[in-house]
């Protein structure tokens, strides 16, 4: 495992609780979280990747480390005979992206993503369920905000507010757990429009704020909204032509509102099952079974592209004050 510290020790700890996996060996530039990984996994620690990857035995690698460095390290691992797990998001541009899919192509090896598992996630499948019934009609559009003040603690310099660390900002950080639970839902988007915002903290280079208009094949339309200099918001609304859903993520709890003829209907609570132990762990356990049992992975490399691919696309479409079209 590279980048043992932080979020690096959230998934070692999903890892251990799996019984699946044997850390054998931790890197890390810290050296103070490297000796403490060290001796939480009776692991040899490295501080330089390419030795860490010549350790006997290896069979995998997992990478904890930021998005910048997601891409040369996966490709480094895999034509090292490695499978990988990498964290999200996936990497920081559509170079990368051609790069990852051809190393993975060419190496046969087995990515997985740090990606929600939202086959397990009981308010995803509740919506998916209303969608798939017909319990909204005909779905038309919807409203999904991710946000929090995170980006007003950027200094100049930290990676976070650099353009080539962080594209997109907020709708990078957050924006793409959101993209990758709207894939579960409606599939791709075909086309992304957006408008950004730059100046409310001066010390980054990156969106402060992203309104993204995303479009469907089938005339689904909806909103991603991402604002990193907020108090804390994660709601998502789906209309449709019999009734609409509203969920706060944050909070798990979600409502259905029937539509009525010449009346303000209301909205009632929703029973959404509490979120299985496993959840946090089922990325891990798919990536396992894909190594020993060849079956397929979720979240895997192209479900990462499909959360990235329309952040890129929006920054594009912000410039150029144009829809883009997403492939």
């Amino acid at each position: 495992m590279i980048g043992v510290g932080g979020f690096g020790g959230y998934r070692r700890e999903r890892m251990r609780e799996t019984g699946l996996f044997q850390i054998a060996a931790v890197c890390d530039r810290n050296q103070e979280a490297l000796a403490k990984a060290a001796s939480e996994e009776g692991a040899l620690p490295y501080t330089d990747f390419e030795a860490m990857l010549g350790h006997p035995g290896l069979e995998a690698v997992v990478i904890t480390t930021g998005a910048d460095s997601h891409a040369k390290l996966s490709i480094a691992a895999m034509h090292r005979g490695l499978h990988v797990f990498l964290e999200k998001p996936l990497c920081t541009s559509v170079a990368e992206i051609a790069a990852l899919r051809q190393a993975a192509r060419e190496t046969g090896k087995v990515v997985g993503l740090g990606h929600k598992h939202c086959a397990s996630e009981p308010w995803l499948l509740l919506a998916k369920r209303y969608i798939e019934e017909g319990l909204l009609g005909t779905v038309v559009c919807f409203e999904d905000n991710s946000s929090h003040s995170g980006g007003l603690e950027i200094q100049a310099g930290d990676w976070r507010g650099l353009a080539s660390s962080n594209p997109g900002g907020m709708l990078f950080q957050c924006g793409v757990h959101e993209l990758h639970a709207l894939a579960f839902l409606f599939g791709a988007p075909v086309s992304v429009q957006a408008m950004m915002r730059y100046n409310a903290n001066p010390n980054t280079e990156t969106a402060d704020a992203a309104n993204v208009h995303l479009r469907y094949s089938g005339g689904l339309v909806g909103t991603l909204n991402c604002y990193h200099v907020t108090p804390y918001i994660h709601e998502f609304r789906i209309f449709g032509t019999k009734g609409a859903l509203y969920f706060d993520t944050h909070l798990k709890k979600g409502w259905f509102q029937e539509r009525k003829r010449n009346e303000v209907e209301s909205r009632v609570p929703l029973d959404i099952p509490e979120t299985s132990p496993d959840h946090d762990r089922a990325n891990l356990v798919s990536w396992f079974e894909g190594i020993r049992s060849n079956t397929p992975v979720y979240p895997g490399l192209e479900d990462g592209i499909q959360a990235v691919l329309p952040v890129f696309a929006a920054e594009i479409s912000d410039k150029e004050r144009r829809e883009i079209n997403v492939s």
